[in-house]
C-alpha cells in the first residue's frame, strides 16, 4: 500500500506584527489533531524545516511594503493552489498603511537615523492588490475559531463558513446593550464585519473595526450618525483610520472629512 498523500500547509510573512502567525500557534490543540492529515511545509514561526512546493494551502500573513515583498508575493502564488490571506496587514494593508495618506520621504529622517539605507514602497498595499487572492480572512488579529474553520475548510476542499455580518449581529446574539442607543458611545459596529464576538462592545466599548469593512457597510449613514453625537469633522476620519484604514469603504469615508 502506498503511502497517503498529506495536503502541503505553508505559512508566509510580509510587513505584519507577527500576530496572526501566534493565532495559528495558538491553535496548538487543533493543529495537534490534524498533524496526521497534513504537513506544514513551510511555517518559519514555528519550525526550522521547510518542504519544497507547490503547496495546496498558503496563509499568507503581512502588506506589500518593498519591491522585494511585491517580487516574492508572485513567486508564491506560482506555488500555491489555494492563497489565503489572513489579518488586517494582508487585506488592507495594516496600520502601517497610514503611510498611504501622507508622503513617505517626509517621515523617513524623522524616524530613522540613517534614512539613505531605507528602501520602501510609497505605500503599504494589500495581497490582493498584486496577486488572486482565493479568500480573505479578516481581523487584527485573526479570530482562533475562524482560522481553524478557513484550514479545515480547504483542505477538506469545501468553502470556508465565514459570516458576513456586522458586529452588531454579535452584540445582538450575546445580549449586550447598544452602546450607541444607549450610551450615545461612538461604534464602527455596524459597519464592521463580525468575528471578535463584539468584544469591545461587551465592556461598554465602541467597535474600534478591527475585523475591516463587513458587505456592503453604509460608512455615509454612520457618519451622519458620528456629527449627531457632536464628533469633529478630524474625529471621524480617525475613526475610519485605524487598522483596516486602507479597505475602500473605510478610505473613503476617512477622505471625505479631509479639510
Amino acid at each position: 500500500m502506498g503511502r497517503k498523500y498529506k495536503p502541503k500547509l505553508a505559512v508566509w510573512k510580509f510587513a505584519s506584527c507577527d500576530g496572526c502567525q501566534l493565532t495559528l500557534l495558538d491553535c496548538e490543540d487543533e493543529l495537534l489533531a490534524v498533524t496526521d492529515e497534513i504537513q506544514i511545509a513551510n511555517f518559519p514561526e514555528a519550525s526550522r524545516a521547510i518542504v519544497k512546493g507547490p503547496y495546496d494551502v498558503s496563509l499568507v500573513e503581512g502588506s506589500i511594503t518593498t519591491s522585494h515583498d511585491a517580487e516574492r508575493i508572485h513567486k508564491i502564488r506560482r506555488s500555491s493552489k489555494v492563497l489565503v490571506v489572513i489579518g488586517a496587514c494582508a487585506t488592507a494593508g495594516g496600520i502601517q498603511a497610514l503611510r498611504n495618506f501622507a508622503n513617505v520621504e517626509d517621515y523617513k529622517s524623522i524616524v530613522y537615523a540613517s534614512p539613505e539605507y531605507i528602501d520602501t514602497l510609497s505605500k503599504s498595499t494589500p495581497i490582493a492588490d498584486h496577486v488572486f487572492v482565493d479568500f480573505e480572512l479578516r481581523g487584527c488579529p485573526i479570530s482562533k475559531s475562524q482560522l481553524i474553520e478557513l484550514v479545515t475548510a480547504y483542505l477538506s476542499g469545501r468553502k470556508p463558513n465565514i459570516p458576513p455580518h456586522s458586529v452588531c449581529i454579535e452584540c445582538k446574539r450575546r445580549g449586550t446593550v447598544c452602546v450607541m442607543v444607549s450610551t450615545g458611545i461612538p461604534c464602527l459596529g455596524p459597519v464592521t464585519q463580525a468575528g471578535c464576538r463584539a468584544l469591545c462592545p461587551s465592556y461598554n466599548r465602541g467597535c474600534y473595526g478591527c475585523f475591516g469593512p463587513k458587505e456592503t457597510p453604509n460608512t455615509d449613514s454612520l457618519s451622519v450618525q458620528f456629527k449627531k453625537f457632536n464628533m469633529s469633522r478630524d474625529a471621524i476620519k480617525r475613526a475610519f483610520r485605524g487598522f483596516n484604514a486602507y479597505a475602500e469603504p473605510f478610505r473613503k469615508a476617512s477622505e471625505a472629512h479631509e479639510k
